[in-house]
């Protein structure tokens, strides 16, 4: 008698999905904070310029990090269940999580560039913003499937 074929529901997934994305994208803020992609460039009114380029290319990383974050965990998680994922494939993408989530770490245990509030608010547009990109990027993940 053949098994039907077992599935994560969809909200599950969504959350997982979400929750990875914003970490990932977390995790790149960070991190980008320590080589100068500030968040909060574009709120600054001291800057002689429009708009500074390394504040465009944190919020594009941010939200890139975001989407593929979420489309890259709710398409392993489709197939996961399935156990179409090889073990050495699964065993690599943990360690590669586990160091990204580690450096971030390394980095935001260093004293902050920014000042405490706009940190909090580049923070929290981050885990937004994140959020936002991760559901879309685990939406078009599920509906492809």
């Amino acid at each position: 008698m053949a098994q039907p074929a077992a599935y994560f529901p969809r909200r599950l997934i969504l959350a997982a999905a979400m929750i990875s994305g914003m970490l990932l994208a977390l995790a790149l803020h960070m991190l980008g904070q320590r080589f100068g992609l500030d968040l909060g460039g574009l709120w600054r009114s001291d800057l002689t310029s429009f708009m500074p380029a390394g504040a465009a290319l944190a919020w594009w990383l941010v939200a890139t990090a975001g989407f593929a974050g979420g489309y890259l965990t709710a398409a392993l998680m489709h197939s996961a269940v399935s156990g179409q994922i090889p073990p050495r494939m699964r065993q690599f993408l943990i360690g590669l999580g586990v160091l990204v989530l580690a450096a971030a770490g390394q980095a935001a245990s260093a004293p902050s560039p920014l000042p405490t509030i706009a940190g909090v608010l580049a923070g929290l547009a981050t885990l937004c913003l994140g959020a936002l990109m991760a559901f879309c990027g685990a939406h078009f993940a599920l509906r492809k499937v």
